[in-house]
């Protein structure tokens, strides 16, 4: 049986890039995963100053709003790093917080499915043909964590 998120608040919500689950990647501590993922398009832009204000908001709603502002400059390289972007903060996310890694890890091998009805690369989006990238991510991340010695004792 597959099983879809979307909201935090929802079933499974720690799933979401918007779940109240903080992360320290290279020495800095990020509210969300969705923070961490909006602030690294900027970096080593002339809009890099956004960063600080992204890390800073409150919300990961504010935070996706200044990331997705199309007036900014987003790297170059963006579209081929976004992908290893989201997967490393997930992964970190998963090996950070214990609660959540039972969670995932007690989701087995179901398909894990974005249900975003508007995002068509991380989510189905609203016709379910989209490419759910977080879903995938989500997957592999499961087995990563599988594969971890220390980890994958409690879970035999």
């Amino acid at each position: 049986m597959t099983i879809y998120f979307y909201k935090a608040y929802e079933p499974y919500g720690c799933f979401s890039n918007f779940s109240p689950h903080g992360i320290t990647i290279e020495g800095t501590y990020w509210t969300t995963v969705e923070h961490y993922y909006q602030a690294q398009k900027f970096v080593g832009t002339p809009d890099a100053v956004i960063i600080p204000v992204i890390h800073a908001v409150e919300t990961p709603e504010q935070a996706a709003a200044l990331g997705r502002c199309h007036t900014r400059q987003v790297r170059s390289d963006w579209n081929e790093v976004k992908t290893k972007v989201m997967q490393q903060a997930v992964l970190k996310k998963f090996l950070t917080h214990a609660d959540i890694r039972e969670i995932l890890l007690a989701t087995g091998d179901r398909l894990l499915v974005e249900n975003s009805p508007t995002d068509y690369f991380w989510g189905c989006g609203a016709d379910q043909s989209g490419q759910n990238q977080l879903g995938k991510i989500l997957m592999s991340v499961r087995e990563e964590i599988r594969k971890l010695p220390l980890l994958s004792v409690a879970y035999d």
